[in-house]
């Protein structure tokens, strides 16, 4: 989930956590990932949803859908889903957006699959409202996807504490549920949608959450949760910490576990990885797999599970998000045609996989590393 953008070097951020909200140690983050299987699973939202609203909002939610996708994902050996929350349903309803987050972790638990749930995103459309979803552009790869906190919040410290409130509500309600994976703090938070007059300026917005991705860290870490925070790094160079921008500096300081995306053929993949083992934590790669742009799962995977990186591709199932689109359709729509080859998601909406070959590699692939671990 990306847009091409560039990023004005602004300023170092003190990004350490307050006394009492202390990041995992070394060991602690690795005594962790060592009770876990080799994690592999998908970016998920159901496709009757356009966007997370649609996804949980009470009209909207759709269990039996959810529960028919997840019985897919399973049958291949999945065991994980990155799933966006957004601060919006929790302001509107917060017992009722519990209790429906409560149900999708009843659903994942049957398949088992433990999610990473994202609690804020930079991502697509800046003007998020609660209501009905329009619906996706003809063509068009992720048309309707909406950012968390939206622009004008972002830009009102009055609406910081409400925003308190939603990361503390929902880490504190499920801070010692075994069921999920962890938390994922903030999506690509120096992202920005340049061609929407509606954005703010990609340095002004930068700024702001720098001064903000902290204060979530420090909400999410105040309620003491057994699973581990991340924030995936997503652009740049890596390899050393002074090659870091200001915004990656604050993500891998406060992370207790590293993360990362990578839509790149698999040797800069393996580059990627290599240049974050030098943070001695646990790697998962959250965003991967796009096939006409060299990643697919046979060129990552056998990295990813080399390394034992977990591997997280976008898209499980094809739908109202249309992310089998390339994201060359926001300027060209694929309005009479469909693309050579689909960009991301593995399943058909009728449950068909988009390439049985595929299929086959996962299952393999999976199957072979629980062998080993049994």
């Amino acid at each position: 989930m990306r847009l091409v953008v560039l990023l004005c070097p602004l300023f170092i951020a003190q990004a350490v956590s307050p006394a009492g909200f202390a990041r995992w140690t070394e060991k602690a983050a690795n005594d962790w990932y060592a009770k876990q299987p080799w994690l592999v699973g998908s970016n998920y939202i159901p496709a009757n949803a356009i966007n997370e609203l649609e996804m949980w909002q009470a009209d909207s939610f759709d269990p039996q859908r959810i529960d028919l996708e997840l019985e897919w994902a399973e049958s291949i050996g999945l065991n994980t889903m990155r799933v966006f929350l957004h601060d919006l349903p929790w302001q509107q309803d917060a017992e009722g957006f519990r209790k429906r987050i409560d149900t999708f972790l009843e659903i994942a638990a049957k398949h088992h699959i433990r999610p990473l749930f994202v609690l804020f995103d930079s991502c697509w459309d800046p003007n998020p409202q609660l209501g009905k979803q329009r619906e996706p552009r003809p063509g068009v790869h992720n048309s309707g996807w909406v950012q968390s906190p939206g622009a004008k919040a972002l830009q009102d410290p009055a609406q910081y504490p409400r925003l308190e409130k939603y990361v503390k509500g929902v880490v504190g309600a499920f801070a010692n549920d075994r069921r999920i994976l962890g938390w994922d703090v903030w999506n690509e938070p120096d992202n920005g949608n340049g061609s929407d007059p509606r954005e703010l300026k990609l340095e002004i917005k930068t700024q702001m959450v720098i001064q903000l991705l902290p204060r979530a860290f420090e909400w999410a870490r105040s309620m003491h949760p057994i699973q581990p925070l991340t924030s995936g790094v997503w652009k740049g160079d890596w390899s050393s910490p002074e090659k870091l921008s200001p915004m990656e500096k604050i993500q891998l300081e406060l992370s207790d576990v590293i993360s990362f995306h990578s839509y790149d053929k698999p040797e800069v993949f393996e580059r990627r990885v290599l240049s974050l083992q030098q943070y001695h934590r646990p790697i998962l790669c959250t965003e991967y797999m796009a096939r006409s742009n060299g990643s697919t799962f046979q060129g990552t995977l056998p990295i990813a599970k080399k390394y034992r990186v977990a591997a997280i591709n976008w898209g499980l199932v094809a739908g109202k998000t249309q992310t089998y689109f390339p994201w060359d359709s926001w300027q060209h729509p694929y309005v009479d045609h469909q693309p050579a080859m689909w960009f991301h998601d593995i399943f058909q909406t009728s449950g068909q996989p988009y390439d049985d070959k595929e299929i086959i590699f996962i299952k393999q692939m999976i199957g072979d590393e629980n062998q080993r671990r049994r």
